[in-house]
């Protein structure tokens, strides 16, 4: 099998459009069959001022759910898994909330770290508290993480909220700190990503063998633990929603949400002439 070598260093070049290239990526599943995991925001909504407002498109839902009835589809997404299965709306897929810490599809109930919820609940108190004079900051609590939104703050006062979620989680030890755009999130500090995820759920389904291509989907620095699991796996592919081109594990990109959803288009209809 032939593809792009993955460029992970600083500044790495700009990978292969899947879309653009469509032809050769289809080569590149080397007559495997695609296992197609999803992130959510900034992959299949663009980025919003606030996670309520990233609605998916009617049509983009029709790809996603005809896709699925031609190959596994599951999303996984830093969102609580109950938000982001009630955004997509398709019962028929798997969904991986908070990183991948909870996890439910048909036949399929997993949580990961249930043991911290109380550590999660003292630091959600802290947070609240710590930032409550700061105009423009969102703390959202998820079952499995708390997140908290910079994208509304003035830029003065973003160090000042990356300071105080520091000082919360040097006296929150069993949490570590993890990032994104203009986001900063507490989790339990234990070997668990979207990339263990994506990894556990293809051994989970059946779909870790040679005949499967698992492909991946993602815009931000948490979609990089699954770009890498799958290329140490040997057998998957990563496609970085990103503009302009940046450092990466994944092999190929798409522009924005809109080239996303073109290419899943594209790749549903390859399926169904295959």
């Amino acid at each position: 099998m032939t593809q792009p070598t993955s460029d992970d260093s600083p500044g790495g070049t700009a990978k292969p459009s899947a879309l653009n290239g469509f032809d050769s990526f289809a080569a590149a599943l080397d007559g495997r069959q695609p296992a197609v995991f999803l992130d959510y925001d900034g992959t299949l909504t663009p980025i919003v001022e606030r996670p309520d407002l990233a609605l998916l498109g009617e049509e983009v839902r029709a790809t996603i759910r005809r896709l699925a009835s031609l190959c596994p589809v599951a999303v996984v997404s830093g969102r609580d898994l109950d938000d982001v299965a009630r955004h997509v709306g398709l019962e028929e897929l798997v969904y991986a909330g908070s990183h991948g810490f909870d996890i439910r599809g048909p036949g399929l109930r997993t949580q990961i770290g249930v043991e911290y919820l109380a550590d999660l609940d003292s630091a959600e108190a802290a947070l609240k508290d710590g930032l409550s004079d700061v105009e423009g900051v969102l703390v959202e609590r998820k079952r499995f993480a708390i997140a908290v939104h910079t994208r509304r703050v003035a830029q003065p006062d973003k160090s000042a909220v990356a300071e105080s979620v520091r000082t919360v989680a040097a006296a929150h030890p069993q949490l570590r700190v993890t990032g994104g755009k203009e986001i900063h999130e507490l989790r339990p500090n234990i070997p668990w990503d979207k990339g263990r995820a994506v990894l556990a759920l293809l051994d989970t389904l059946g779909l870790a063998g040679e005949g499967t291509a698992p492909l991946y989907l993602g815009d931000d620095e948490t979609d990089e633990d699954a770009f890498r699991s799958l290329a140490e796996r040997g057998h998957g592919i990563g496609i970085r929603v990103m503009d302009p081109p940046g450092a990466t594990a994944a092999a190929w990109s798409l522009k924005d949400p809109a080239e996303a959803a073109a290419f899943l288009e594209r790749l549903t209809d390859w399926l169904a002439d295959s």
